[in-house]
């Protein structure tokens, strides 16, 4: 299925080594600010700036979101219609048989799960997913591949860098499996696209969100529409994936966001006189302090990532950005595709 997104222009692994987007001499910030705003190629409109593999004087990227106009319910519902799951199971699922057996495969085929956040955790996530038969996905991010999502998410190459991470989530997973379904959407979860971008209706829902005002409106909207869903809460500034587990979220501990979570969730009155109904991948090792770059003691941190004028979620707008792994990432995201596949299958 299409995305209502252009996958915009990437770099080479030669012009990313040698720290060179525009092949060639590098112009001035005006010249090519006035050529990216002029449409002109070769213009590295999706690359951002300040960084030391880029350099400092390429414009900054400033694009529309994807969703020009937001489409309705009723919209995605007669746009979006996934076909029945293959009547034969295909031996590439084998070991998954002989592990889930056929029927629980005919289930993980036939279920419609929707994963909002594709960064280091969720990006682990649907490869799990992938790799589990998953027959129907919908995958949402609004945001582009950065340069420094190159440690953690499996979508990120110095090729990929400004293009949707929806979409080449979606490229990796039919690359997997040409039988899925998957539906790639790069937009922003809120009150404005909550009920398109749950339409049509999943069997369960991942949240990978990391942006808490976006999470807390997606588990209260899955609690109030008693639909399934499962979140993930903090794997950053932290290095010990042996402390990660899974647990009602009334039952966290440690963890800073699930505690956030557990306040707004409350004051909705989810999870204020007893269990929340919604279980939660989190850690309780406590967090790290981030490390201060070298880049960053003269100038002060500067987000080089790709970016919208809309964007609700820029690195720059963060108060603290927090160290990362891809193997705290990627356990957080396995840890949750377990979860998801024994709820789909009944283990």
């Amino acid at each position: 299925m299409s995305s209502r997104s252009d996958q915009g222009s990437s770099i080479s692994n030669e012009q990313y080594k040698r720290g060179d987007c525009c092949g060639g001499e590098t112009p001035s910030a005006a010249e090519l600010s006035d050529r990216c705003n002029a449409g002109a190629q070769p213009v590295p409109c999706e690359i951002g700036s300040a960084s030391p593999e880029l350099h400092t004087e390429l414009p900054r990227q400033v694009r529309e979101r994807a969703w020009l106009k937001i489409p309705t319910a009723e919209q995605r519902r007669e746009e979006i219609r996934f076909p029945p799951p293959p009547e034969k199971i295909h031996r590439r699922w084998d070991r998954l048989v002989r592990l889930l057996g056929m029927d629980g495969v005919r289930r993980m085929q036939g279920a419609h799960m929707t994963v909002f956040g594709l960064g280091g955790v969720g990006s682990y996530l649907v490869e799990a997913l992938a790799r589990s038969a998953a027959g129907r996905l919908t995958l949402v991010d609004f945001d582009d591949v950065c340069v420094t999502n190159l440690n953690r998410q499996l979508q990120a190459f110095p090729e990929t860098v400004g293009r949707s991470k929806a979409l080449l989530l979606a490229e990796r997973v039919q690359a997997i499996n040409p039988e899925v379904s998957v539906d790639p959407v790069q937009a922003f979860f809120e009150a404005a696209t909550s009920e398109a971008l749950l339409t049509p209706r999943p069997d369960v829902v991942v949240d990978a969100i990391d942006n808490v005002t976006s999470k807390v409106f997606l588990l209260a909207t899955c609690a109030r529409l008693q639909i399934p869903v499962i979140s993930v809460t903090g794997a950053g500034a932290r290095l010990d994936p042996s402390r990660i587990q899974i647990a009602d979220l009334t039952r966290t501990r440690v963890d800073p966001l699930a505690r956030v979570l557990r306040k707004e969730l409350a004051r909705r009155g989810i999870g204020a006189d007893g269990a929340a109904g919604i279980p939660v991948v989190f850690s309780d090792e406590e967090v790290l302090e981030p490390e201060v770059p070298d880049w960053d003691v003269q100038s002060g941190f500067q987000c080089i990532c790709p970016h919208r004028e809309d964007s609700p979620h820029a690195c720059e707008k963060r108060r603290t950005i927090y160290g990362t792994a891809t193997f705290m990432t990627a356990a957080f995201g396995m840890t949750a595709a377990s979860w998801v596949v024994r709820h789909v299958t009944g283990r």
